[in-house]
């Protein structure tokens, strides 16, 4: 009969490639439970979008079949837990990510909107905030142009806002409370305060992950929750383009200022490329090309993904159906791996925070 110590001491040879321990030191082993030829436990991954979920688990089989038995029957439950320090202003979410651009048209909503929802789709309790007061656009994206939040009681008394749920998320935005066929010409006073309402007012629940799609350039806004909300980190989306990428780099200086300090998770290019339908092993760099990759070298933060220019995801948004709904797909590929490459650099973030807390 094996022991419990002989799984752990194999399993302590499967090292995380993120933090670069082995799985036993980083408490991630449980529920072990030993039967004659039979052996279960289950591994608890930080994040549920883990892009190495497949590898450890394959590592983990590997690892009892040479160290404890090969003839061993093992059954791996990969499960999550999405690891983020304690904050006491908005305790019931773990991460909140801002997703930034330098100017307006590079497709930051649409990164926000598919990003959100590729994390919803991946098992993680996920919520999406439009805090582009003045450009709000996602009740166009969700096909929800006509919604009105409910409100609620919180547990001291006071009244909530609910977020309207669509695909699986938590949604909400300006746009809900105001006419679309109107401008909102309010000063950057108001329309900070007014974001501090779709934080602080509405009953978001328990979400791993908060998506919040900024106004573009750097302003008020951005400071209002830069510097009033714990952030996990930045995602920077940007074109390949001379022009974007020169204001990509406002914004991430704004993020790196000592007052602000917000961890830069990495840069997105939108319309990185164009491939015909007819041609689908060409690429065409219509804009340029390596504008992202420039950006990721240069804040030395990884590239987290190439978006190429596709129609299908300007209709999806104009349907009200972003295009990672459609998993089968390119597009909802590119989306899902970005996903997993976020999650993956906010546990990798988390993981220090806790280690210095």
């Amino acid at each position: 009969m094996i022991t419990e110590e002989q799984v752990l001491k194999a399993l302590s040879h499967v090292e995380d490639p993120d933090f670069k321990k082995d799985l036993v030191t980083l408490n991630m082993i449980k529920d072990i439970k030993i039967e004659p030829n039979k052996l279960s436990f289950s591994v608890v991954l930080t994040t549920p979008a883990c892009p190495m979920k497949d590898h450890l688990e394959n590592a983990c089989r590997n690892a009892i079949k040479h160290f404890v038995s090969k003839d061993l029957e093992v059954d791996i439950n990969m499960t999550s837990k999405v690891l983020a320090p304690k904050n006491s202003q908005l305790p019931n979410i773990k991460h909140i990510v801002l997703v930034s651009s330098g100017k307006g048209g590079v497709g930051k909503s649409t990164v926000a909107s598919n990003l959100a929802l590729a994390l919803s789709m991946q098992g993680a309790k996920t919520g999406l905030l439009d805090a582009d007061i003045y450009g709000p656009s996602l009740p166009i994206m969700f096909g929800l142009e006509n919604a009105k939040p409910q409100g609620t009681t919180g547990p001291d008394g006071k009244s909530k806002i609910l977020p309207i749920e669509k695909y699986g998320l938590k949604l909400l935005s300006i746009g809900f409370f105001t006419d679309p066929n109107q401008p909102v010409p309010w000063r950057g006073p108001m329309a900070s305060s007014a974001v501090k309402q779709l934080f602080n007012d509405a009953d978001w629940g328990e979400l791993d992950y908060l998506i919040v799609d900024l106004p573009p350039g750097t302003g008020d806004i951005h400071i209002t929750i830069a510097q009033g909300y714990p952030i996990t980190g930045a995602l920077v989306v940007s074109t390949p383009q001379n022009v974007a990428t020169a204001d990509a780099s406002k914004g991430i200086g704004m993020f790196l200022m000592d007052a602000i300090n917000i961890p830069l998770l990495g840069i997105v290019e939108n319309m990185a490329y164009f491939t015909p339908a007819e041609l689908p092993e060409n690429k065409y760099y219509i804009f340029g090309k390596g504008g992202g990759k420039f950006l990721a070298e240069k804040y030395q933060v990884p590239l987290i993904g190439e978006i190429p220019l596709v129609k299908s995801i300007s209709d999806a948004g104009d349907n009200g159906v972003p295009a990672v709904l459609d998993e089968d797909s390119v597009i909802s590929k590119v989306f899902s791996e970005i996903a997993q490459k976020v999650a993956q650099q906010l546990s990798i973030v988390s993981e220090s925070n806790l280690q210095t807390v």
